[in-house]
């Protein structure tokens, strides 16, 4: 592959993510985690997309129509959620309720640059512009929203759980990455059967999600305004 075809890719792909990024960081300017735990965090799911790809042709070979679409998501949303587990939310760092919403946004835009980064190597192989803009377009609005909102929930699961005994984190865990899967299982199904109208609608919810998103997570916030 020539490097400006790659090089074009990835600033396609990773910049958006990283603008989103910066976005959902200014939630937590209060009490900030570290420079290295975000970045390793970020890697870590764009590394996941390399291993849910190997996965994901693997059960191609068993699974077609919705029962395919169910396992992907699946793969994906486990994926996600165990980067962001072994980099952070196992370590010291995950100190207060709001961090678990954060490394877990921070892995799901990881996951997506690199997703995103692939998508856009197609078309501009192709010498396809339109293709191509029309695909970031895409990815920067639906998809991206999509792996943040889904890893979000899990976040905010882990959040409204902090406080209780490590068994209500782990319930909270599962229960938070079975509807991140049925959150992600919506979108794949509908997106890939419906025309450009159903489209506008199914980007409209996920809008809709991230406004309770940051409802959410303003709720979260709300013990740290005291010393912010």
């Amino acid at each position: 592959m020539e490097s400006p075809v790659l090089l074009l890719a990835m600033l396609g792909g990773v910049l958006p993510a990283l603008l989103w990024l910066g976005f959902w960081l200014m939630e937590d300017r209060c009490e900030p985690e570290p420079k290295r735990y975000l970045v390793l965090t970020f890697a870590a799911g764009g590394f996941m997309v390399f291993v849910a790809l190997f996965i994901e042709q693997k059960i191609m070979l068993y699974l077609t129509g919705p029962a395919l679409l169910l396992a992907w998501a699946a793969v994906e949303e486990v994926l996600k959620f165990g980067a962001a587990y072994l980099v952070a939310l196992r370590t010291r760092v995950f100190d207060e309720p709001l961090d678990a919403v954060v490394y877990m946004i921070t892995v799901a835009l990881g996951f997506a640059a690199f997703e995103n980064t692939l998508f856009l190597m197609t078309p501009l192989q192709d010498g396809d512009v339109l293709r191509t803009i029309i695909t970031g377009d895409l990815r920067f609005i639906g998809a991206t929203l999509l792996h943040s909102l889904s890893s979000a929930t899990i976040g905010i699961a882990l959040a409204l759980a902090f406080y209780k005994g490590v068994q209500a984190r782990r319930v909270a865990a599962f229960l938070g990455v079975i509807l991140a899967i049925f959150l992600h299982t919506l979108f794949n199904f509908f997106i890939l059967g419906s025309g450009g109208g159903t489209t506008f609608w199914i980007f409209l919810c996920i809008w809709f999600g991230i406004v309770v998103l940051l409802f959410m997570t303003e709720k979260i916030k709300q013990p740290q305004r005291d010393y912010c």
